[in-house]
């Protein structure tokens, strides 16, 4: 596999978006077994919000966004933000197309983010997920880079009206 990571430019917009959904169903798919009928409050339209967030990521001047072309395919995506105050660096987003995935894309972006972090005077890394086991591949990549996980209890409950 031939792969190389580049600058997002808005041409790759549609791929990257799809990716992104197809890559995220799993997890969405796991968080609404998590979270029973509160995941129908929280996510009336998944793909609609994602597809929005994706779109906002990628336009948005204070993140930057890679593509990872696979063979020349747009096959992996990471956003990501710089903290100067704090010094840290922040995945904001990253996501592998399933077709392509289990092939070291997600290893790479991140090993390029890291690098990108530091060369731009950061001294500290930071990336968030779920905990639910949608998430588990996630969990495992970030740990496998050398991430520390702060266990964190978020509680959800659904309100009657």
């Amino acid at each position: 596999m031939d792969l190389s990571i580049r600058t997002f430019e808005p041409a790759d917009q549609p791929a990257v978006t799809d990716l992104a959904l197809r890559a995220w169903a799993p997890v969405f798919a796991s968080l609404e077994q998590v979270l029973g009928g509160i995941f129908a409050t929280m996510h009336q339209d998944w793909r609609g919000d994602q597809r929005r967030a994706v779109e906002a990521a990628c336009a948005d001047e204070h993140l930057t966004t890679w593509v990872a072309e696979a063979d020349s395919v747009v096959a992996g995506f990471a956003t990501v933000k710089l903290d100067h105050e704090e010094r840290m660096g922040e995945i904001h987003m990253i996501a592998v197309d399933p077709d392509h995935q289990r092939r070291g894309i997600a290893a790479a972006l991140t090993e390029h983010a890291l690098r990108w972090f530091t060369d731009n005077g950061m001294t500290l890394a930071m990336v968030e997920t779920g905990g639910d086991p949608g998430h588990a591949p996630a969990r495992a990549a970030y740990e496998h880079a050398g991430f520390t996980q702060l266990p964190i209890a978020r509680y959800f409950r659904r309100l009657e009206r």
